[in-house]
């Protein structure tokens, strides 16, 4: 089949538009940098109350001793997803055959026999089933099919705690609990540690790590893995241009290996960042290089794990799910209010870059004013629309400045699906409930 005609019958089926940036008004008028809005961050803010549970919070799976989690919880993927409404890569039904190798390679029996403390040794998926092969929902609908692919539960960082609980039947998986999330990670991507060198690592000073993507080697030279905001290292040493911090590889017998690294000031912190204009210039910048990707999937963030990375180095510890994101700190309801009682209480009790507004699947951060508008940033897979009784969307796949009614000039432009219309509370996760 020629390709024209296959973009065809892609686009007809799943009521897809992609257009040129500059063709969606608030990503042409609006500055897409950071620093055009984090003026209106205070310079001196406090937030220590809230920067005092970060690494209780990041080492909670080191503090597990067992699995208190039923297995019946950790099912919850086979009750969701069937035969009758899942499709596979090949876009169509995904058997229950399929399903019930699933089961068995799961491995429930074994589940929370293993009971031991480990690291990722590399950026890894977190998987709802053990398997990479993806599970859609209907392709044929708006907003389904590529790229929410329904297994990926997460992506975890490189040198992150772990607490095991099994193996999958052939060996190939781990069942893994994170501090935020639990799933299916490859064996051959974690270490286990002994406890007394756990003792050591939670107790060391660390650096945190404000950009993406700078490949971080040992001492020879050798790649270990790539930076990303939200990582944690242990600090050995520091001159004036740069850090030598502890990496985990693999040993021999699937036990940690450690190993020196050395790393450019100007890649992470020896301190958790202060909430100021320059740290979430520099942050926020490299979170607008994050294009759309769904659960993690592909190295990327979702709207969640944008915000979650973006507040890391800041000491701010978010949950993994926007659901979670929206009921930390204070919240303020927003529901059944009309856009414009919305408006007004937006602005009078919002703290740019220090408040989250939430809608049902989605997580935005408030970054202020501009222009009499309401601005936010948020990491967004596209805008709906609407001809007649079919849905689409407008994909935009990454992290944007917009306004609250992003898209509105666009033809068939859903107006009762817009972000203002939708947004049912605000929280500011600076401040005690």
């Amino acid at each position: 089949m020629p390709l024209f005609f296959i973009m065809l019958f892609f686009t007809a089926c799943t009521s897809l538009k992609t257009l040129d940036y500059g063709d969606i008004e608030d990503l042409k008028d609006l500055p897409q940098k950071t620093g055009a809005y984090a003026y209106l961050k205070d310079e001196n803010a406090s937030i220590l109350d809230v920067q005092n549970d970060y690494e209780a919070n990041y080492f909670r799976p080191w503090d597990m001793e067992s699995i208190k989690t039923d297995v019946e919880q950790i099912k919850w993927p086979f009750n969701n997803y069937t035969s009758k409404n899942s499709y596979g890569e090949n876009l169509r039904h995904l058997s229950q055959k399929w399903f019930d190798k699933m089961y068995a390679r799961s491995n429930f029996d074994e589940y929370a026999t293993v009971n031991r403390k480990a690291i990722t040794l590399n950026f890894a998926n977190l998987r709802s089933f053990p398997t990479d092969k993806p599970l859609f929902k209907d392709p044929n609908q708006a907003g389904e099919g590529f790229p929410f692919d329904y297994l990926q539960n997460s992506s975890v960082h490189a040198n992150e705690p772990l607490f095991i609980s099994h193996y999958s039947d052939d060996g190939a998986w781990v069942y893994v609990f994170t501090s935020y999330a639990s799933g299916w990670m490859h064996s051959y991507n974690i270490a286990y540690l002994p406890e007394q060198n756990i003792d050591i690592l939670k107790n060391s000073k660390k650096i945190y790590i404000i950009t993406d993507g700078y490949p971080i080697k040992d001492e020879s030279g050798q790649f270990i893995f790539y930076s990303q905001v939200g990582m944690l290292l242990p600090l050995i040493d520091e001159n004036d241009d740069s850090y030598t911090a502890l990496a985990i590889t693999k040993g021999k017998e699937d036990a940690a290996a450690y190993t020196k690294v050395i790393i450019p000031k100007n890649i992470a912190s020896a301190d958790i960042l202060a909430l100021n204009r320059e740290n979430i210039t520099h942050v926020g910048d490299e979170m607008m290089n994050t294009k759309y990707g769904w659960g993690g999937m592909y190295k990327e963030r979702d709207c969640s794990s944008m915000i979650r990375d973006m507040y890391a180095p800041f000491g701010i510890w978010l949950p993994r799910n926007s659901s979670q994101q929206s009921k930390v700190g204070k919240v303020i309801s927003l529901k059944d209010m009309s856009n414009e009682e919305k408006r007004k209480t937006i602005k009078e009790y919002g703290i740019p870059f220090e408040t989250l507004l939430h809608r049902k699947g989605h997580i935005l951060i408030y970054a202020g004013v501009y222009n009499d508008k309401i601005i936010v940033m948020h990491d967004m897979w596209g805008i709906k629309t609407k001809q007649g009784d079919k849905s689409g969307r407008i994909v935009v796949g990454k992290t944007v400045f917009s306004s609250l009614e992003i898209g509105r000039e666009q033809k068939f432009y859903d107006e009762k699906s817009s972000l203002l219309r939708k947004i049912d509370s605000m929280n500011i996760i600076t401040l005690k409930p």
